[in-house]
Order: C-alpha cells, then sequence, then structure tokens
C-alpha cells in the first residue's frame, strides 16, 4: 500500500468501527499560545482529553498534519521530518487496553500487512513510588496476538534508555519495559513532571525492526529505542487511566481515554520495507523533480534533496493554512523554511527559480485528499515563488556585499550580522565548505553574531511590550471599536479588489489598527481615498452589528467570510453589519464589537489609513486609526 492507501485505509477502518471521522486542525492554531505549530496529533484533542465532551461523539479518528520546527536542523537522515501526518483515533471513556491493541494489530498485519515478527513494542515498567503498577495487561494482550501468530514474545524489563543500550535484545524478547521517560505520557513528561490536575497513563509503543546494522556510535547495544535507525517508530497507543491529584499522588480515571498516534510516513516507509520515509509514496515525486532538475541523483546528493523535499512540503501546508513568510513567529519558521530550501538547492546546482517546479508535484500529492489544497492551490504557489524571488535577489545584493567584506581580509561576526540583518543572507551561507574556501573568518565571529542577534531580540521585546496575540488587544470599547472598523475595512477592500482578496492577519492596539491581506502592487493614492470613503460611509450610516450562530456550512453558503486558510468548528458565530439587503459585512468571527457603526465616529472621529505597505511577498499591510 502507498501512503494515500493507508491514509485512506485507517480512516475506513475506525469508520466501520464507529468513529466520527473529523477534519484535520490547521497548523496554526488560534487559541493555543503555547505553541507556534499544531506539533501532534492529539494535541488538537486537548480540550477533549480533559473532559470536555467532543461533538461527534466518544469516538473519534483522523489524520492530523503537524509540524515540529524544532526538529529543522534534524533533517536530513531517514526518518526526520518538521512536516508529518498522525493518524489518530480516540476513545473518550469508551474502549480501551485491549480493544485498541487489538484493533492496531488487526489494521497493520490485516489490512497494511506489515510483517508483525518486526514488530517490537514497548510497555510502562510501572511507578511503584506513585501507585502506579507495571503495565502488565497491555502485555498480555499483545503477547497473545503475537502467539496466536507463532511469534515468540517474551518479556524484557529495560527502564531507561541508557538500560538499553548496556542490556541490548535477548533471544526471543518483543515486548519491552521501559521507565517514565520513555513510556508514560503526560503534557509534561514523566511522572514526576506532570502537572498537578491533569490527565496522565502509561503508553505502549510500536516499533519496525529495518534489520539494518547497529552503530554503536549511539551505545554499546541495539534496543527498540535505540537511535541508529534499525528500529523505527510508527505508533503509540497512550492508556489515559489516571489524574495527577498532588504532587506525588495519582487517582485512577472513572472513564480512562484512549490516544493513539500512528506516524503515516513512517508506516508507510515499513510497508515498502524503506527505512527512508522519502522514498514514499508522497515524498519521493519531489525527490525525482529535483533530480531532474539538478540532473544529479539521489544516492549522491541525499541530505540536500532530503532538506528540499521536506522543507517545501512544509512551507506548502503552511500556506494551505494562511501562513505567509514574515519576519517573526510562524511567519518566521515558514521563512527559514523556505530559504533553506534555497540554501541547498545552491548544493545541487539549482541556481533558477525552482519552487515553481516544485510545489505543484506536493500540491498534486495531497489535493484529491485535502480539498482545500485543491482550492487554493493558485494562491498556495503564488506565495511561495514570489517569496523565492524575492530571497534570491537579496542574496545576490548580499554576495556583494560579502565580497566587500571579504575584500579587507577577515569576515567578522558584526559584518556577517549585517549580512543577515539587512539581506537576509543566512549565517549558515557563510559557514559552508564553498563560501569557507573563498573568505576567511574571524574562533570570536560566533560570539560577535550570537551578540547583535540577542541585542535584536531585547529591541523586538521592548518593540512589542503591550501588544496583545491574538490579533485583538482587549475587550474595552476602543479595541471593539477597531475591531469593528477592520471588518469594515475588509469589506471596503473587496468591494475595490474584487472577492479573491482576503484577510492573512490582524493586529489591534488601543492605538490603531494593522490588517494584513493578499494584493500583488501597492494602493495608489485613489484605492486608499476610496477605501476609507466606503468605511466612513458605513460609519456615518450608523449600522446595526449583530451576530448569530449557524452551522459552518451554513454560515459559508450564506456568503460569511473569515480569514484566509482558517479552520472552523461545526458551529460559528457570524457578525452581520447592516440588515436586509444592505449589509457593509458579514464575517466568521468570535467578536467582539461595538453595537452599531456610528459608535467609531463618537467625538467627530473619522477613519483614516495612516500607512499601506508591504508586508511580505504578495501581502500588503495597512495600518489605520480613528482620529
Amino acid at each position: 500500500m502507498n501512503a494515500q492507501e493507508i491514509r485512506n485505509s485507517y480512516l475506513e477502518f475506525f469508520k466501520e468501527r464507529g468513529h466520527a471521522i473529523v477534519k484535520r486542525a490547521p497548523l496554526l492554531l488560534k487559541d493555543d499560545p503555547s505553541t507556534l505549530f499544531t506539533g501532534s496529533g492529539m494535541q488538537p484533542m486537548i480540550p477533549y482529553l480533559l473532559g470536555q465532551p467532543h461533538p461527534e461523539g466518544a469516538r473519534i479518528a483522523d489524520s492530523q498534519t503537524s509540524l515540529r520546527a524544532q526538529d529543522i536542523d534534524d533533517i536530513g537522515d531517514n526518518r526526520h521530518t518538521t512536516f508529518f501526518e498522525m493518524l489518530g483515533n480516540w476513545s473518550m471513556g469508551d474502549y480501551f487496553k485491549e480493544q485498541q491493541i487489538e484493533w492496531m494489530f488487526e489494521w497493520l498485519s490485516e489490512v497494511v500487512k506489515l510483517d508483525m515478527s518486526r514488530l517490537y513494542v514497548t510497555a510502562f515498567i510501572g511507578a511503584p513510588e506513585y501507585g502506579i503498577e507495571k503495565d502488565t495487561e497491555a502485555a498480555a494482550v499483545w503477547k497473545r496476538l503475537f502467539e496466536a501468530r507463532g511469534i515468540q514474545a517474551e518479556e524484557a524489563e529495560i527502564g531507561s534508555e541508557e538500560d538499553g543500550y548496556a542490556r541490548g535484545i535477548k533471544e526471543g524478547e518483543r515486548i519491552f519495559y521501559y521507565d517514565g521517560s520513555k513510556n508514560w505520557w503526560s503534557r509534561n513528561g514523566k511522572p514526576e513532571t506532570t502537572p498537578v490536575g491533569d490527565p496522565c497513563g502509561p503508553d505502549s509503543e510500536m516499533f519496525y525492526d529495518f534489520g539494518t546494522p547497529h552503530d554503536p556510535s549511539f551505545g554499546e547495544f541495539c534496543h527498540p529505542n535505540c537511535d541508529c535507525g534499525r528500529f523505527m517508530e510508527i505508533g503509540n497507543n497512550v492508556f489515559m487511566a489516571y489524574r495527577k491529584v498532588a504532587e506525588g499522588q495519582f487517582e485512577p480515571l472513572e472513564k480512562p481515554n484512549i490516544d493513539h498516534g500512528s506516524g503515516l510516513e513512517r508506516i508507510a516507509a515499513a510497508a515498502i520495507d524503506s527505512p527512508d520515509v522519502f522514498r514514499i509514496s508522497v515524498m519521493w515525486p519531489i525527490i525525482e523533480k529535483l533530480e531532474k532538475l539538478s540532473g544529479k541523483s539521489y544516492e549522491s546528493n541525499t541530505t540536500s534533496m532530503r532538506v528540499i523535499a521536506d522543507h517545501l512540503r512544509a512551507a506548502t501546508f503552511l500556506a494551505v493554512d494562511g501562513c505567509v513568510p514574515a519576519n517573526k513567529e510562524q511567519g518566521y519558521v515558514m521563512r527559514r523554511l523556505l530559504r533553506r530550501a534555497i540554501r541547498f538547492a545552491f548544493d545541487l546546482g539549482i541556481e533558477q527559480n525552482f519552487f515553481e517546479e516544485i510545489v505543484p508535484v506536493i500540491a498534486d500529492l495531497y489535493q484529491a485528499d485535502y480539498p482545500e489544497v485543491a482550492e487554493n492551490r493558485d494562491t498556495i504557489i503564488a506565495v511561495l515563488v514570489k517569496e523565492e524571488k524575492v530571497f534570491r535577489q537579496t542574496l545576490r545584493k548580499g554576495l556583494q556585499q560579502l565580497g566587500k567584506f571579504a575584500a579587507d581580509g577577515v569576515v567578522t561576526g558584526n559584518e556577517l550580522f549585517t549580512l543577515y540583518d539587512t539581506y537576509g543572507f543566512p549565517v549558515e551561507l557563510s559557514t559552508e565548505e564553498a563560501f569557507k574556501q573563498a573568505i576567511a573568518l574571524s574562533e570570536n565571529w560566533r560570539e560577535e553574531f550570537d551578540a547583535k542577534m540577542e541585542e535584536q531580540r531585547n529591541r523586538s521585546r521592548t518593540a512589542t511590550k503591550g501588544e496583545f496575540k491574538g490579533g485583538l488587544g482587549g475587550q474595552d470599547l476602543i479595541h471593539k471599536k477597531y475591531h469593528t472598523a477592520t471588518h469594515l475595512l475588509q469589506s471596503a477592500l473587496r468591494e475595490i479588489f474584487g472577492p479573491e482578496l482576503r484577510q492573512h492577519g490582524s493586529n489591534i492596539t488601543e492605538e490603531r489598527l494593522r490588517f494584513d491581506f493578499n494584493l500583488d502592487h501597492k494602493m495608489t493614492p485613489e484605492e486608499i481615498a476610496k477605501a476609507e470613503e466606503l468605511v466612513n460611509g458605513w460609519i456615518a450610516e450608523d449600522l446595526p452589528v449583530s451576530f448569530k450562530l449557524y452551522p459552518t456550512q451554513e454560515a459559508l453558503d450564506m456568503g460569511a467570510i473569515g480569514p484566509f486558510g482558517e479552520r472552523y468548528a461545526e458551529e460559528v458565530k457570524v457578525y452581520q453589519m447592516g440588515e436586509g439587503d444592505h449589509i457593509a459585512s458579514l464575517e466568521i468571527c468570535g467578536g467582539p464589537h461595538v453595537d452599531h457603526t456610528g459608535q467609531l465616529a463618537e467625538d467627530g472621529k473619522k477613519f483614516k489609513i495612516t500607512k499601506e505597505e508591504a508586508s511580505s511577498a504578495g501581502i500588503r499591510r495597512i495600518k489605520a486609526v480613528l482620529v
């Protein structure tokens, strides 16, 4: 089975077993300020695992796209990717360990048809100091299923990862007990670090043995949790059976939960018996395109092609979910992914624009299973292609300036920071072999560069002090006025430029509103004046502002708009400005707003655009005030 078939078979398998199949959450979670991206399949499910009823019931399954920015520098080996899909199923107080393990064994063996003699599993060794028993229950189920297929399944007590390297695997062993550092789930790791009040529990991980030789640089002996590459974790069954009630105290949950996640890419690699996830059906066409563009082979340029394939796949889905390259937060990570892809393209001799060749290949791989990819295909390609063109221009300027710096004999850390800060020139380029042969760097260039970076971070912290996250600065009347004005501004811009114009971000403080939107040119003075005229006209009409709750599809069918790439719950709040045949704005939004538009004109104030500028490639930014 290829990756697409595996994804669909998983969802169908659990649908047949009473699970509601839900849409993936976006990579940018609006309601979770603790993280930049959706980093795991269970992250969108946390509220329901903490006790909130899921609107679709007690059995849920999905395929969740995820992104882990902290893995960027690890890309290049055979199994790490920044972007990946997690196949997940959940039981909210319904079935538990035995049913979950039996279903996973059945799906892997009967549907995916993996060689189960190469599957190894782990279980929790117990924490008697907290009254938590060894998970012999999960081990017994695994043992029964393996032995029914004639597969010997002896149990082994390992403990820590370090213990595993010292002990290794004995003949016939298949079920391995590890401690809380490896086989305990909570939002903060081991039993001792689990937050008080949180649900938690043991887990049982599944590893596939590719049979590759052990690399002793990782440890003397191999074991399932070894990082040498022989064993690859393909999934994890979390048995959420406890709640931490106080430091050192855990109580059983009245209704325990199941939280399962399997890596699509890794299962697909196991299905084709390749430890290289880049050879699977949602990755290999990208590699083949890179081989064609560069005239070089994957075998001779493995790392560079892996980095490019991974980074462009991640950036494509960020664009699907409405992210655009920028200089901070999610947009910064997206920009870094794109620029690293371009940097590694230099290794392949690809110096022409190539995003327009690669991104359509990625879109083709996903648009049949994710309609949002097909719906936004042209916008996705345009955003990424424009960013590449802009960056290649800055690279050329940066290279010219680097040559000037190098003319003095040695390039300093301060000069490298100037290249980075002014031209967006990646410091990594300066340290690559091709550049090191052409320029000499000063043992303290890194210290100088890092010091300049820290100065910049401190300036940023000061500049953003008092600025609020999530777009809206607060709940005061002035914030409500600017929030209402933002809706009117979007309506004005759509009237001027057409319905393709959509919001790509906003920020509201007590002093002003900021609104980002897609447009491929600088607004003319006439267009700015027209936008002001429209907004002030609707304010003067003193239109009523109201909202109602609608099923999401009904809201969309009636013409309500929302931020580009946003994903919604089953029911949404729709704000309307105006009534009858005269509606100035109809948007999906959580609020809050003023009660009528005339409130924006209190004290004789008018809506005024103070600045219109580029935010990023293909994205413009307006700042406006009520004065």
